[in-house]
């Protein structure tokens, strides 16, 4: 079943893509949380139309995400967290931990588009984490989590 995405769906795409996924899917889960409408022939139109008025403002906004990414370059951050015996810090630290140090850093990025490899962070040592500033801009970001003095 063909579809229009009304907003970001993870694994699947971004507003304004149309894709294609099982009927189940679409019936049960995409339409009725308000995810997706149908891909009619109008609504293709309509669609197309929308995509057009808006590349100007979209460009904009790329143009602003690399400006957020560029702040990156050379920011060289430190979590700090509570460590017992060797290397292990006690609970962990996630991306929301990391999105509040980045706000801390004039960087503000909703925690939902940080992703670090390997999930939550248990251990101290050097870790990376993917930005994404937006659906065209996206960087990798890597960071050291230290013991609390």
């Amino acid at each position: 079943m063909e579809l229009i995405l009304k907003q970001d769906v993870e694994n699947l795409g971004f507003k304004d893509d149309v894709v294609t996924v099982k009927n189940g899917f679409a019936r049960n889960y995409l339409i009725p949380q308000g995810h997706a409408a149908l891909a009619t022939p109008s609504a293709k139109k309509a669609l197309a139309e929308t995509i057009k008025q808006r590349a100007y403002k979209e460009q904009k906004n790329i143009d602003e995400a690399k400006k957020q990414a560029a702040k990156l370059s050379g920011l060289e951050l430190k979590l700090t967290a509570k460590a017992g015996g060797g290397d292990k810090i006690f609970g962990s630290v996630t991306d929301a931990d990391l999105a509040e140090a980045l706000s801390k850093e004039g960087i503000e990025l909703e925690k939902k588009y940080i992703t670090i490899a390997g999930g939550n962070i248990k251990r101290l040592g050097q870790y990376e984490a993917t930005l994404r500033f937006h659906r065209e801009v996206i960087s990798n970001f890597t960071f050291d989590v230290v013991a609390e003095a």
